[in-house]
């Protein structure tokens, strides 16, 4: 039997174009995904940790943070993703 969860995340990969990535990082349980790279730009949403992003090749460094864009166009936190 295939791996529903892979074939659904490979369906995902290439409806985004981008890398799947897990929120996980923040102790609030949610991470805030911004219009650009850096805690300035407007929030735009929030996604809970464990729920999966797509981040395109892009990224920034604004202060000491890596911000990486998602395939919406918005920004999160690279310290908020992990693998």
């Amino acid at each position: 039997m295939p791996n529903l969860n892979k074939l659904h995340d490979d369906a995902l990969r290439m409806a985004t174009g981008g890398t799947r990535r897990i929120v996980s990082g923040s102790s609030t349980g949610y991470a805030d995904v911004r219009s650009g790279p850096g805690e300035d730009y407007d929030l735009e949403y929030r996604i809970f940790n464990g729920n999966p992003v797509y981040t395109t090749s892009a990224h920034r460094t604004c202060g000491n943070v890596i911000w990486y864009e998602l395939t919406d166009g918005n920004w999160i936190a690279g310290s908020l993703i992990g693998y």
